[in-house]
């Protein structure tokens, strides 16, 4: 990791930490930044250990490792492809995981554990579909962009049918989670995705160089002495495994995967997947948009899927015209 890197990721962190602080001092309970510190500490009086132990810590904590999950699932998905389009929300794994999740809700009427369960087969699932597709004959990163996105239009379709054919109350429900929320989100929900990221960042770690040179293209990969297939098909699964366990925790959560990588790789200005910096801006932003969706609306709570959907359209509408820009030119 450059200098700058490194730098960029410790202030990542710091900004992770401090929208950290502020959601949990968001609320119908408003409390102040030292409040915070000093409870979480051991300190505050018993209403405030409560408030901040038991109801605001684990969903904080939820939007922190969700938030890290899908960056790095999209780190790695743009690494493959060699495309800032490639993130889980295009390449159609998050409607893979959105029809395992619905499936356990509509078919067999689910609740959170068989909800989380649906959406990594459903990941995993859509995932295998798109490796057997798109990576016939070498797989280049148009290949599997192409492939995933008529993926995702069929399951889309799937997914819209699914609603139709639930119950009043078990198409609420789904609708509430494909929006994607951190509303209720207990230690459970924290435990999927930062279990994912605790085995699955080592293993990615590893891969970092590897995935470097696989951006300079697959024949100097191969002089380099990267085996290219393995390499891609161990990358391939660390991703939809991040991506499918930050569905399971708090629904299929758009743009986060899109957006935070390229914010990463401008601060940084270094070429290459980005990873760590890439992992702490996802955090800091899923988390800072948890805020927005608490403070944004005197009197209501928005689902976080709004704001980060919000953002990150407008972030992908800015970057279409710069690519559009930059083909004319």
């Amino acid at each position: 990791m450059s200098r700058r890197a490194f730098w960029v990721s410790l202030a990542l962190a710091a900004v992770a930490v401090l929208a950290a602080l502020v959601a949990i001092g968001s609320g119908d309970y408003p409390m102040g930044l030292g409040d915070v510190v000093r409870t979480l500490a051991g300190g505050g009086t018993p209403a405030d250990a409560f408030i901040v132990r038991a109801l605001r810590l684990p969903r904080v904590v939820t939007a922190l490792v969700t938030g890290g999950a899908l960056a790095l699932a999209g780190a790695l998905f743009q690494s493959l492809v060699r495309n800032p389009l490639g993130s889980p929300d295009v390449l159609g794994f998050t409607q893979g995981s959105a029809t395992g999740g619905l499936l356990a809700v509509v078919v067999s009427g689910g609740g959170t554990a068989a909800v989380a369960g649906g959406s990594l087969l459903g990941a995993a699932a859509t995932g295998v579909a798109i490796y057997l597709l798109a990576w016939r004959g070498g797989g280049h990163g148009h290949r599997l962009i192409l492939v995933g996105i008529g993926v995702a239009g069929i399951l889309t379709g799937v997914n819209s049918y699914l609603l139709i054919r639930a119950n009043i109350v078990d198409a609420a429900r789904a609708v509430l989670w494909l929006t994607g929320s951190l509303d209720g989100r207990g230690w459970g929900s924290a435990a999927v995705a930062g279990g994912a990221l605790v085995l699955l960042t080592p293993v990615v770690a590893v891969l970092a160089r590897a995935l470097a040179n696989l951006e300079l293209g697959d024949d100097l990969a191969r002089g380099l002495g990267v085996g290219v297939g393995p390499v891609r098909a161990v990358a391939l699964a660390c991703a939809v495994l991040l991506a499918a366990a930050a569905a399971a925790a708090a629904g299929p959560v758009l743009f986060v995967a899109l957006t935070a990588p390229q914010l990463a790789r401008r601060l940084t200005g270094v070429a290459g997947p980005n990873l760590l910096p890439s992992l702490f801006m996802g955090a800091a932003l899923l988390t800072g948009a948890d805020v927005l969706a608490q403070r944004l609306l005197p009197g209501r709570q928005l689902p976080v899927g709004v704001v980060t959907g919000l953002l990150g359209g407008g972030y992908l509408i800015l970057l279409l015209a710069r690519t559009a820009r930059r083909a004319r030119v």
